[in-house]
């Protein structure tokens, strides 16, 4: 009872609009996980923990529209009730008014996807023009993981001898990379497209807009596969660029199983596709790799050169990606000190495994925007090399995982316990369980601290932590998963 009251009177404050306005930009403006949200949430009055609403036009027209719908339910009903002497058109229209609200907003955006289609042709049909006077060669990256870095990579290596440009983060769309195309001069050398897949033939019609010249596949997981079903169509919707490209270089990540997996499994010829891993590409031989909380460093073949490369960024997985830059640059002309020189400006981008320290020195190594299975696999890797150093975990776990959840979570939870993670902190949601039970499985030995949420949990780091502690902030959980 005391669930049903809060929601109900919780629509009547203020920011009651706001919040349903900025949930609809949270989802993406996906209406299953907006209303699998609204019916989930007993209290409206506080849903904005971790972010807050962006304020777009598509964003601003609709938080008017809210309060213009709602203050005319409210003032029609009192009209009504003045008129006619009942004040039953008063009380409907208070009692109804906030409850139909997220149901007309809906509407409204529908009304406005329908209006948005003839304006995104034009836009889309004018980059298509604008991209067939552009003389760049064209990378396309894609993959359920690692497209951000696999972008950066290639921007910070290449930007030493030549003019590059890569989409804006979340520009993945149709209508993203079109407005990208319409902001070029026209004057680059290479152009760094992120390509991302939401729904099988996503892939497919980026191909069609960018025609890339060259594709790099980062890898395929769980991610998405609440969307996708199953890994299965995560792979083939990820591989139309393989199937677009047809004989043009192909970059594919041979550490991921599930690509080996899959490419086992189909009759693709895979003559022009280049494997990379940790150990290697093609001609590119890597040895004495090495990974600190400093970065990354290795011994580099190529022919009878034999050079040293260093990366600020962390773990021994990164060295696959830096190695197709490289196999890019060197291929495109570049010379090998410029390339070295490169790999040397590389850094973690933003919420990617990106240390920091404090003044009080504990590292926060921030990875909260890798939430997927891979990039935790690859943290837990790298703190398993961290020696001399008490490590904790903070994780809420991973959204979207679809009907392998539990198995994934668990195995989350062997893999801290197996690497000795001193302290794990766990945010209560519907999967923090499985990692807890994980860990129990395999006999964990160290301390498991529970959190209503993550805020609650940043806040007590500094009471926890002492010099020289190394902190993981695993993943984030968007708000209208919490």
């Amino acid at each position: 009872m005391n669930n049903i009251l809060r929601k109900l009177i919780s629509r009547y404050y203020f920011s009651f609009p706001k919040n349903l306005v900025y949930m609809l930009q949270a989802s993406e403006y996906d209406l299953g996980e907006f209303f699998a949200w609204y019916w989930r949430t007993n209290d409206f009055r506080t849903v904005s923990k971790r972010k807050s609403l962006v304020k777009t036009p598509k964003a601003m027209v609709l938080l008017i529209l809210s309060w213009v719908i709602l203050l005319s339910i409210y003032f029609s009903s009192l009209f009504f009730a003045i008129i006619t002497a009942h004040i039953w058109y008063l009380i409907a229209g208070l009692v109804f008014g906030p409850v139909v609200l997220p149901y007309i907003l809906v509407l409204v955006l529908l009304v406005m996807a329908l209006l948005q289609i003839p304006l995104e042709f034009v836009i889309i049909n004018k980059a298509k023009k604008r991209l067939l006077k552009n003389r760049a060669l064209r990378i396309a990256v894609a993959g359920s993981y690692g497209k951000t870095t696999m972008r950066e990579i290639l921007k910070t290596v290449l930007t030493e001898g030549k003019k590059v440009a890569t989409v804006p983060s979340n520009y993945n769309t149709p209508l993203g990379i079109s407005k990208f195309i319409l902001s070029l001069n026209g004057d680059e050398d290479i152009l760094v497209f992120e390509m991302g897949e939401y729904y099988p033939g996503d892939i497919r019609k980026l191909c069609r807009l960018v025609n890339p010249d060259i594709g790099v596949i980062t890898g395929v997981n769980e991610a998405h596969l609440k969307k996708f079903k199953s890994l299965e169509n995560t792979a083939k919707t990820i591989f139309e660029l393989a199937d677009w490209l047809g004989g043009k270089p192909l970059y594919v990540n041979g550490e991921d199983l599930i690509v080996k997996n899959f490419l086992k499994n189909t009759s693709r010829n895979q003559e022009h596709y280049s494997f990379f891993s940790r150990n290697g590409l093609g001609k590119l031989v890597v040895s004495n790799a090495k990974t600190s909380l400093i970065g990354t460093s290795f011994d580099l073949t190529h022919g009878s050169e034999n050079k040293v490369f260093s990366s600020r960024l962390l773990g021994l997985h990164q060295i696959g990606p830096l190695l197709v830059a490289i196999d890019v640059a060197l291929k495109l002309g570049m010379t090998m000190e410029k390339v070295i020189a490169g790999v040397g400006k590389t850094k973690p981008f933003e919420h990617r495994m990106e240390p920091k320290t404090d003044s009080a020195g504990v590292v926060t190594i921030d990875d909260s925007y890798n939430g997927n299975p891979t990039g935790v696999k690859a943290v837990i890797d790298f703190l398993a090399s961290i020696k001399g150093h008490r490590r904790l975990y903070v994780t809420p776990g991973l959204v979207e995982m679809g009907s392998r959840s539990e198995e994934i979570h668990r195995e989350i939870g062997r893999e801290l316990s197996n690497v000795g993670i001193e302290k794990v902190l766990l945010i209560r949601n519907s999967v923090t369980p499985y990692i807890y039970n994980g860990l129990i499985d395999s006999g964990y030995s160290g301390e498991v601290i529970w959190f209503d949420d993550a805020l609650k949990a940043f806040a007590s780091l500094p009471n926890m932590t002492v010099s020289g502690d190394v902190v993981v902030l695993q993943n984030d959980w968007p708000d209208q998963y919490v």
